[in-house]
């Protein structure tokens, strides 16, 4: 389907995006670029970007008004038009991506929703945006250019910092925050009660959950996602945190920077997640670990034990009674030990006189 431009698109002059991203200019610094496509779609009024070598081939023949590229394919993109040398176009693109949303992004003095209920005794910063029928409770904090979307919450006592953005029907709640230049995915829940209860005479006796959460800067959260308040002490996500769709989080658990998990990945209670760790989609981790830095974990995999060195870990294991399951497991940890084992027996017993 052709794309009818708009008046309110985004436009770049190739020189001036140069500058921005820190990237080295060969063409024309007066294009101008309106748009970012993919190499095989791209038109002249497009900016595209090449990071991996399985789509070399379509370098030479896009349309693209100009291509992100690294030095080794300088010579390729020249021949075919203007490019943007970047040490790293992965990430270029990525920053590109960045100016891109938020020029189109509306900016101005603070705008609230007629519809919108928010409290007297909240606090709002400058050019902040509150969508319809979106709810801020009494002493909840909006950082400025916070953009609070349509039919949102956020609890007495909460806070955003600056520049973070929720999309439509968010949840943060009372007493939770997050830091500056978030991003928050529609259906996303922070502050809801962890998921505790004590035995009683055969029921459950629900035990309140009186802490909160605290969430660092530049953290993003996706669509449908929980992070449970903590029971005491507070649920804690660090800086640059990055959780998928669908990622359960539960109370008093601690996230390291920059860890990130993909969709539906899920960590139980009062575990201590280091920083710089990935968990693959569908991952989960037991209650009261301790996982260290730099520890990546498969998809579908378990982590039932604390991990204390960096490493990737990938495991699956058949349902079974717990008794025999242990066993079985603790058997095939030694497993490669049994090997040599058994290779050093037959090895002493080929050599061994007759």
């Amino acid at each position: 389907m052709l794309r009818v431009p708009s008046d309110s698109d985004p436009r770049f002059a190739l020189g001036d995006l140069a500058a921005q991203l820190g990237a080295e200019l060969i063409g024309d610094p007066a294009r101008i670029i309106s748009r970012i496509s993919p190499l095989d779609s791209a038109t002249p009024d497009a900016i595209s970007f090449l990071s991996n070598p399985r789509y070399l081939s379509q370098l030479a023949d896009t349309k693209a008004g100009c291509v992100i590229v690294s030095a080794m394919h300088r010579d390729t993109a020249v021949q075919r038009g203007d490019a943007l040398i970047a040490r790293d176009p992965y990430l270029c693109f990525a920053k590109l991506t960045q100016l891109w949303a938020a020029r189109l992004r509306d900016s101005g003095a603070c705008r609230v929703h007629p519809s919108a209920v928010v409290d007297p005794l909240a606090r709002l910063g400058r050019d902040v945006s509150i969508g319809a029928l979106a709810v801020i409770e009494q002493n909840a904090v909006i950082g400025d250019g916070a953009e609070i979307g349509a039919q949102c919450f956020v609890g007495a006592g909460a806070s955003v910092g600056s520049l973070t953005r929720f999309s439509p029907q968010v949840v943060l709640g009372a007493r939770c925050h997050i830091g500056a230049r978030g991003v928050v995915h529609s259906g996303a829940v922070i502050g809801a009660d962890g998921f505790g209860f004590a035995p009683n005479a055969g029921r459950w006796e629900k035990i309140e959950q009186l802490g909160g959460v605290r969430i660092g800067d530049d953290v993003e959260i996706g669509a449908n996602t929980c992070i449970d308040r903590g029971a005491l002490e507070d649920t804690v996500i660090e800086d640059g945190v990055k959780l998928d769709n669908l990622v359960q989080i539960a109370h008093n658990v601690h996230v390291g920077a920059h860890t990130a998990m993909a969709a539906t990945a899920a960590v139980s209670g009062s575990t201590h997640i280091g920083a710089h760790c990935t968990l693959a989609g569908g991952a989960g981790v037991a209650g009261h670990v301790t996982i260290a830095d730099h520890v990546h974990i498969g998809p579908r995999s378990s982590a039932t034990r604390s991990l204390l060195k960096p490493g990737l870990y990938t495991g699956l294991f058949p349902i079974d009674d717990n008794a025999s399951w242990e066993k079985n497991a603790a058997t095939l940890r030694q497993l490669h030990q049994l090997r040599d084992r058994i290779r050093a027996l037959e090895k002493n017993n080929e050599i061994k006189p007759s």
